[in-house]
């Protein structure tokens, strides 16, 4: 199952930017099928999606981010998402 985790950040940038390092630190260190994750341009929030075998796993683990239990986060969705595989067009290929 695929999972989507969106978040939006509080306004406490100086809160956001300490407590960054260890929530990138907990995202790597689960090791998750499928990991694809980070903020948003305007930093704003962010969005992960990763593999788990259950919905419950999926809210383990994002029930442990440290963003979300150190108050940086002011809302959030986690949804098991239905992501079909899409071929791009190769767009660098020119007029040939």
């Amino acid at each position: 199952m695929r999972f989507l985790f969106f978040y939006l950040m509080t306004d406490d940038p100086d809160r956001v930017r300490e407590v960054a390092p260890q929530h990138s630190t907990y995202w790597g260190r689960q090791a998750l099928a499928g990991y694809l994750g980070g903020p948003f341009a305007d930093r704003s929030g962010g969005l992960i999606t990763f593999e788990a075998d259950t919905p419950t796993l999926a809210e383990n683990l994002v029930s442990g981010d440290p963003f979300l239990r150190q108050g940086c986060i002011s809302s959030w969705w986690l949804k098991e998402w239905l992501a079909e595989d899409v071929v791009l067009p190769d767009l660098t290929a020119g007029d040939r």
